[in-house]
């Protein structure tokens, strides 16, 4: 395989038929994925650490230069085979289905059979087919991601999580929905999408753009969507506007690999707006927040728990 297009899939400017033949040829043997696991070293430290944020207008996200060519080698193999694992989901039509699981403090870019563009967040599993159906491409979500669907009217695209679905034809959107947590989010930056909750599949929501379907008691409710800080997430960053102690500290764990104890609650009741960069870390992180409250922290590295108070 020629290094150009390993660059080319590494900086996410290869095309579709490039991906397929890429995927294909780390598939053949351990040494080329071994090939492809020295290239990605070799960007990740030719790569400045400061990479450019993605600014957001009128519900759109704009492109961010060479954003994920920091990748750690525990996203390469997620994207090479590492973390995928093949599986049948249907034994009669032996449909071949690649699933992808994003460890804590990671985040990974990839591009579907179809040329639909997803970013998946940090402790989330994306599992799709190698080929798309004749009839759909449906996949399955448990976290978060951002999607950037390839518009093809005769072909939804269906993504199914544990509290909703989302369907789309050509689209941008963001799904925000983990398993271990109540909160079920689907956020319209771009065209159209339609939302249903699995408790109650017959209610449906046709969102438009800067709106967001969010399930609360059970029902889906339509909010507008005036602020896009939080969904700088794609672009490595821990954004938050007018959120308790206890969410950030949430965030905290998703991004940076820890355990967070808070001992005192009237920490939550102070409100913050702000953001960090993952590569910031957590002790950073944290040492800003002290000076706007007071409270102390110590670590456990062993256990990689923080505990404050």
């Amino acid at each position: 395989m020629e290094k150009e297009n390993l660059y080319k899939f590494i900086e996410g400017t290869s095309s579709s038929e490039e991906d397929r033949q890429i995927r294909q040829w780390l598939e053949d043997s351990k040494k080329n994925r071994e090939t492809m696991s020295d290239e990605y070293r070799f960007f990740d430290t030719t790569t400045l650490h400061t990479t450019p944020v993605r600014e957001v207008r009128s519900g759109r996200l704009q492109p961010a230069a060479r954003e994920f060519l920091k990748i750690a080698a525990t996203i390469l193999l997620v994207i090479a085979g590492g973390y995928a694992y093949q599986k049948y989901s249907d034994k009669k039509s032996a449909e071949t289905v690649q699933t992808i699981s994003v460890p804590t403090g990671q985040r990974v870019s990839l591009t579907l059979p179809d040329g639909s563009h997803v970013w998946l967040n940090a402790r989330s599993t994306l599992s799709y087919p190698v080929v798309f159906g004749k009839k759909n491409r449906e996949m399955k979500l448990e976290g978060e991601a951002y999607f950037e669907v390839k518009s093809d009217a005769a072909h939804p695209f269906i993504v199914h999580s544990p509290k909703g679905e989302v369907t789309a034809l050509g689209t941008h959107f963001n799904v925000n929905d983990y398993p271990y947590s109540p909160i079920f989010e689907a956020t319209l930056m771009k065209g159209k999408v339609n939302v249903k909750a699995n408790a109650d599949p017959s209610e449906e929501i046709l969102l438009t753009p800067d709106n967001k379907a969010v399930l609360t008691d059970g029902k889906l409710l339509v909010k507008p969507v005036d602020d896009y800080t939080r969904y700088k997430w794609i672009d490595g960053m821990i954004a938050f506007k007018n959120e308790s102690f206890l969410s950030i500290m949430k965030e905290f764990e998703k991004c940076y690999e820890v355990n967070i104890q808070v001992k005192s609650l009237s920490l939550d009741k102070y409100k913050f707006t702000g953001k960090f960069r993952y590569t910031d870390g957590v002790d950073y992180a944290l040492r800003v927040l002290q000076h706007d409250i007071h409270f102390k922290y110590s670590r456990d590295d062993e256990k990689q728990v923080i505990y404050i108070e």
